[in-house]
């Protein structure tokens, strides 16, 4: 509150003594008491000189005017990075299973116009957009009626057929490999060795072992491409 220069006049001693006794706070806009303490009322509230202004303000006597310093922010953690994945092996970039019937006839080992459109748009398609497959293997498989002899022979035969197809449509002869298993491999995911029993030609067996008689095309040999 201000005050009037009567009474300013009085305590004029005062203001001398506390403004020599005044500590490290600037507190030239209140009257200090004989202590060098700002002079206060009944009411605790710090006298203001005639000459207060808001920037005087000190925390003692006017703490709400008092800009507080701001605390320090803390700086942002950096964010870690995230690893990248490992590499994990190259995907095949030309692989296709085929049903024996779709490709051939029964007990045969002629392509079928039927079975080349599914090796034109699978194999086909595929060996002359990637280049990194530098060796196609070709696998023939059959069932287990018959002989395992005759069995491997066929194998081999019709992956030699698909072969030759392939490199009638323009693949290359020396990136393709083939190889006959016979009734060596049965089909592992149809389990036809426990589902199909018997060993006598019937209408039946031969449907059960269906998954048996297969064409597998994959890369034997196929190198990493360029990120």
């Amino acid at each position: 509150m201000k005050i009037s220069s009567a009474k300013r006049l009085a305590l004029g001693i005062a203001l001398t003594v506390g403004s020599i006794a005044a500590h490290a706070v600037d507190n030239s806009g209140y009257l200090i008491d004989s202590r060098g303490n700002p002079a206060k009322n009944s009411y605790n509230q710090c006298w203001r000189t005639g000459y207060w202004t808001p920037a005087m303000a000190t925390e003692e006597c006017d703490p709400a005017l008092v800009k507080k310093e701001a605390a320090p922010v803390p700086a942002p953690k950096p964010e870690p990075k995230a690893e990248a994945p490992a590499a994990g092996p190259e995907k095949p970039a030309v692989k296709a299973e085929f049903k024996a019937e779709t490709l051939f006839d029964f007990d045969k080992a002629v392509v079928r116009p039927d079975g080349m459109k599914e090796l034109d748009g699978k194999v086909v398609t595929g060996m002359k957009a990637h280049p990194e497959v530098e060796l196609l293997l070709v696998t023939g498989h059959a069932d287990r009626i018959g002989t395992d002899k005759y069995n491997r022979k066929l194998s081999e035969r019709r992956a030699a057929a698909v072969k030759a197809y392939l490199v009638k449509q323009g693949v290359a002869a020396d990136r393709i490999k083939t190889v006959g298993k016979g009734e060596s491999e049965p089909d592992p995911d149809a389990d036809t060795v426990n589902k199909c029993k018997g060993s006598k030609k019937t209408k039946a067996l031969v449907a059960c072992l269906q998954p048996d008689r297969r064409v597998t095309v994959e890369p034997e040999v196929q190198v990493p491409t360029k990120k």
